[in-house]
């Protein structure tokens, strides 16, 4: 009985854990949608590229608090880390060379693709320290996410579904500009 309790205290911690990753995920696409919006700084192609994998990290969170925590629902995550990471270090590397200011606005002094690069290296030490709390496969026929995981999930879906449009208003139906300026389906 007491590995029992153990066990459902594991599983417990581990999608509180997942509850808090993808709400860190959610919170990194809304201060990048603040910069977007309010003080129009709009993200070149490179930047929507790390938004897609920061989006690929923040499903294998998602899959693991809808479904249950699995191996391959990390893998997911890991895998978003690496594509980000790759991008923003691509972008990192365009803006090495003295007297090059970088692209974009700056967060607590570094650029949003240096974070996304931090970023990808938390979160994949992060997942390192949560995949041991699995303590097996949760029952997926009988596993419901909490309340608080419910919000999370939809509050990331609507962060999905406004970078598709916003994306879509930036680009238009071709190639996003290197240094984009205006929507290209608004005209402004």
């Amino acid at each position: 009985m007491n590995n029992t309790m153990s066990s459902s205290q594991n599983v417990n911690l581990a999608v509180t854990m997942n509850i808090l990753g993808l709400f860190g995920i959610s919170v990194v696409l809304l201060v990048a949608f603040y910069y977007q919006l309010a003080l129009y700084d709009l993200p070149c192609p490179l930047c929507l590229l790390q938004r897609a994998g920061i989006i690929m990290i923040g499903f294998g969170f998602l899959f693991n608090i809808y479904f249950g925590i699995k191996n391959a629902h990390y893998s997911l995550s890991i895998f978003g880390c690496i594509v980000t990471g790759f991008v923003a270090m691509r972008q990192v590397s365009l803006h090495i060379l003295p007297g090059d200011t970088g692209y974009g606005s700056t967060f607590f002094g570094l650029h949003f693709y240096t974070w996304a690069a931090i970023l990808s290296i938390l979160t994949i030490i992060a997942i390192a320290v949560i995949m041991p709390l699995k303590a097996g496969n949760t029952d997926s026929t009988r596993y419901t996410p909490p309340a608080l995981g419910k919000v999370v999930m939809w509050l990331f879906a609507f962060l999905i579904a406004a970078n598709l449009i916003s994306t879509l208003l930036e680009c238009g139906s071709g190639q996003c500009d290197d240094n984009p300026t205006f929507y290209q389906l608004l005209k402004k």
